[in-house]
């Protein structure tokens, strides 16, 4: 079953017809975890929608909850989730506008729970039980390559330019990044800047979850252009560019297997 992350510009899907509102509890969190489930023009299968941000997007990066998050899905029958990002460009093909899938991430944030082998046994009725022992799990490729191609494929059919790799670089949020800071991610290798990869990407992983990403850039890095970012331009980019992500996520959806 097919699950969607939507970020920031992405708090609803268009279309989509909600025929349910679960109430997923988890060990991570008090509050139960709110997933839509529903119906998509086209699509045959029910597929789930989660905003990583909540209702009314009031979460800021650093607060999120992504072990319940993803968790939540994982029991809610959820098999792969394509997730939506909105970044900041630092390679030269990443301006304002421009959809990425992303190949690979670099994590700098900090003090978020970021695993669920992180030593406690939990009292979880699952499919499974995590436990204290030590786990490492292989993220040698973040990204499933089979959803990376599912997106990439499916922009192909809609004539959507599309950037078909990067870098992506989590850092903590929710403030923007200074100079320096993006001149050292430059330096590391990233090509796009988010608040909101890590640690989803490696909870999906864990659980065993498909998981791909597609990032769209709402302005250059601070220093990387003369034009001041601000609030106002972000979201001009964003609603814009997100009419096109959705038309991606839909086709994706018909596509899924």
């Amino acid at each position: 079953m097919l699950a969607f992350i939507g970020g920031t510009g992405l708090n609803e899907l268009p279309g989509f017809d909600v025929e349910q509102i679960a109430e997923q509890q988890t060990p991570y969190q008090d509050a139960a975890v709110q997933v839509a489930s529903g119906r998509l023009p086209g699509v045959a299968a029910r597929v789930h929608f989660l905003p990583r941000h909540g209702r009314g997007h009031t979460v800021p990066p650093h607060r999120i909850n992504y072990r319940a998050n993803m968790f939540a899905l994982r029991e809610l029958g959820v098999t792969a989730v394509l997730a939506v990002n909105a970044v900041g460009g630092i390679h030269r093909q990443m301006g304002p506008g421009v959809i990425a899938v992303p190949e690979q991430i670099i994590d700098y944030t900090h003090g978020r729970a970021h695993t669920y082998f992180d030593g406690e046994e939990m009292d979880i009725v699952s499919a499974d039980r995590f436990t204290a022992s030590v786990t490492h799990i292989d993220f040698t490729h973040p990204y499933s390559q089979s959803l990376r191609e599912l997106l990439l494929d499916s922009a192909g059919q809609l004539n959507l330019p599309v950037w078909p790799q990067g870098v992506y670089g989590a850092t903590q949020g929710p403030r923007l990044e200074s100079v320096a800071e993006v001149r050292r991610l430059q330096h590391d290798g990233c090509d796009m800047i988010g608040m909101t990869g890590m640690p989803e990407a490696a909870l999906a992983r864990e659980l065993d979850l498909a998981y791909a990403s597609v990032c769209l850039s709402v302005n250059w890095a601070a220093g990387l252009s003369d034009e001041v970012i601000t609030m106002a331009g972000i979201r001009a980019v964003l609603d814009q560019g997100m009419g096109q992500i959705h038309r991606l996520l839909l086709t994706s959806a018909t596509r899924f297997r």
